[in-house]
């Protein structure tokens, strides 16, 4: 059975037959006179794996589809060879300077025809393999990513047994209001799908510093004394620093250098269905650094005077702004042993009412085109019959 499928592209009818000839014991063969015709053959299902490529074509000549094919998403990466009667050593640095691989000349020789399209055939299979090889590799790191986070997250439910679920919801708070704050053109450069979902898998982390606060202050069962609110707020910063170390850790690894090297090498010829996840910042450490952002400013306020470092309007991190908002509203509308759930409404009001104070006013606008949303995620993820029932209200 011929699986690899060659375009002819000539607009002389038996330049196509003789090349036809050729090749058509070992190939499956489609031909195309004009530029035009080719290019929607290249895009077509399935794709050739090569393309014989005249140079000397009227209207679309071979050099303007070559460019063409290679700056299409669709098409970049298959081979093409010239065929062209051509010798100038000019016309050949050109060809190949836009993405040519190779040249046959005519009149054609059958051995050398096959042979060069045997070797372009070969070495695209190899770059096929190391694509596959990179996503493989990719989806592992992704896969590793986030059970590493979702384990780190549930070592702090175990020591703070009342947020149940508070990081499940807050997680989808998250990245119900970074969606919703995109379409502000002040955010949209920054809240881009990668950073939507890299906010969604380190959101879970942001209280991850609450591990190092004593149990006698953590499991208080009435209101914390000043000096134990103050060793409280430290779990921001034990949080950052923890995952600061790691970072360091991490870019500092000869065995994350060569990964990261490893991709940025194959990255750029992924194919355009898995491309999105070829992402060369999850093993450089991004992750790391937004977890890292949110544990240290998740409790700053807009008006600086939140803590830990006094930080204001937007000398906060985006990420931290995003989180501070789906963190208040957990608890709000979540029973501690100090308040009963507050209702849906009244968490709203209160949210509404620190616009430029606690919370970066254009997020406020954003919470409250979706707080109905808001309020359908915390059911989803509820807890208890009680905040169930101040959520209905």
């Amino acid at each position: 059975m011929k699986t690899e499928k060659l375009l002819i592209v000539d607009d002389t009818v038996e330049h196509i037959h003789l090349l036809m000839n050729i090749l058509k014991c070992q190939y499956a063969l489609v031909a195309a006179k004009t530029g035009e015709h080719a290019f929607m053959l290249a895009c077509s299902d399935p794709q050739p794996d090569c393309i014989l490529l005249d140079i000397q074509m009227p209207g679309i000549s071979g050099f303007e589809l070559c460019k063409m094919l290679k700056h299409d998403i669709r098409t970049a990466a298959i081979p093409i060879i010239f065929i062209t009667s051509l010798a100038d050593e000019d016309d050949e640095a050109q060809g190949l300077s836009i993405g040519a691989a190779d040249y046959i000349t005519k009149p054609f020789r059958p051995a050398i025809v096959r042979s060069r399209v045997w070797n372009q055939l070969k070495l695209k299979q190899h770059r096929d393999h190391l694509d596959r090889l990179v996503i493989e590799r990719s989806r592992e790191l992704t896969l590793i990513k986030e059970i590493t986070i979702e384990t780190l997250a549930h070592l702090t439910e175990y020591r703070d047994p009342e947020t149940g679920g508070h990081i499940r919801r807050t997680q989808n708070y998250v990245r119900l209001l970074a969606e919703e704050a995109s379409s502000h053109s002040r955010y949209a450069p920054y809240l881009t799908t990668e950073q939507i979902d890299l906010l969604f898998i380190s959101a879970p982390l942001h209280d991850i510093g609450k591990v190092a606060i004593p149990d006698t202050i953590l499991f208080k069962p009435d209101a914390l004394s000043k000096e134990q609110f103050d060793t409280m707020k430290r779990h921001t910063v034990y949080g950052g620093d923890c995952l600061a170390r790691a970072e360091r850790q991490l870019i500092r690894s000869p065995q994350a250098n060569r990964v990261v090297d490893s991709l940025k090498i194959h990255a750029a010829s992924a194919v355009k269905e898995d491309r999105s996840s070829v992402d060369l910042q999850q093993v450089e450490g991004s992750f790391l650094s937004l977890a890292k952002d949110i544990c240290y400013s998740h409790h700053e306020k807009w008006n600086g005077s939140g803590y830990p470092m006094n930080l204001s309007a937007e000398d906060i991190p985006l990420c931290g702004r995003i989180m501070a908002i789906a963190d208040v509203y957990d608890a709000l509308i979540s029973k501690r042993v100090y308040k009963p759930p507050f209702t849906h409404g009244k968490a709203v009001s209160i949210i509404a009412a620190e616009k430029g104070k606690h919370f970066d006013p254009v997020l406020v606008e954003a919470f409250l085109e979706v707080e109905e949303q808001f309020r359908l995620i915390a059911l989803e993820f509820v807890d208890s019959d009680e905040e169930q029932q101040a959520l209905l209200h």
